[in-house]
């Protein structure tokens, strides 16, 4: 029977009601109860249990998961309170409930991808290979073959030093970088630590998925889209996030407590639109 058990927090990833870490969160804060009874930490369930969040019935997802690519505008927060003016979920004002991977400045603009599968969120955070994410960057001095170099080749910044990349010039003051990691506003870091500041900041793709719609508009990935992406990600999607190195945690900005901060949970306790 042990092999038709799966993990709470695995469980309510999977049904797409949030990602794994969250589940971790809500069951510490005994918000979860399985057959009635507020369970511990690593609890198994099976298709027989009754699982609820909040006293709501969470049920294992039978609908295809959704995938959406979205060009998301500038003072649009990524953020799934919606209590927050201007937030992402509002914005996109889709029928069922979906939440961003990743984030986007407010300030910023470009691609983020939209899911109600909260085990990809998982997947792409441990994509440590093959996780490319590019941006077009425009500054406010003319760039040098000096900050093409240094860009390339790391700056210290949040008290690391950032990883090679690919950087190209494009005009006067717009350059293209390519990154595999994602610091807390890391472009905007590394070109303050020369002295430049960004004006605009564009992410065009995010591993095998380029931006090719409009501002403020959203379309569904395709399942060719969607199989290369698993593929891309796949190497190292069974990898618990606790077994991660402390370098390769601090470049996602994660905490100790937390391994991702793609969701904010201040949304807990808030009705959420039938799914």
């Amino acid at each position: 029977m042990e092999s038709n058990q799966t993990r709470i927090n695995k469980f309510l990833s999977e049904s797409g009601f949030c990602s794994r870490r969250e589940a971790d969160k809500l069951l510490e804060e005994g918000r979860i109860t399985i057959n009635g009874v507020i369970p511990e930490m690593g609890t198994k369930v099976s298709a027989d249990d009754e699982v609820r969040v909040d006293g709501k019935l969470v049920r294992e997802k039978t609908e295809k998961p959704i995938y959406l690519a979205f060009y998301k505008p500038v003072g649009i927060e990524c953020t799934t309170n919606q209590n927050v003016r201007d937030n992402i979920v509002d914005y996109i004002n889709y029928p069922k409930r979906i939440f961003p991977i990743g984030r986007l400045d407010k300030a910023s603009e470009g691609l983020i991808f939209m899911t109600n599968d909260g085990d990809i969120v998982n997947k792409i955070l441990r994509a440590r290979n093959n996780h490319e994410k590019e941006y077009i960057v425009t500054v406010n001095r003319p760039i040098t073959d000096r900050f093409i170099e240094r860009m390339s080749n790391g700056i210290p910044i949040l008290d690391t030093i950032t990883r090679k990349c690919k950087v190209e010039q494009i005009s006067k003051y717009v350059f293209r970088i390519i990154l595999t990691q994602g610091l807390n506003r890391q472009i905007r870091r590394m070109c303050e630590y020369l002295g430049y500041e960004v004006t605009a900041l564009k992410r065009i793709r995010i591993i095998n998925i380029s931006l090719d719609v409009h501002v403020g508009r959203y379309r569904n990935l395709t399942d060719d889209e969607i199989q290369q992406l698993n593929k891309l990600i796949e190497p190292s999607s069974k990898t618990e996030e606790a077994s991660l190195p402390k370098a390769t945690k601090a470049e996602f900005g994660v905490s100790k407590k937390a391994v991702t901060k793609f969701q904010n949970p201040a949304h807990r306790g808030r009705k959420k639109p039938n799914s």
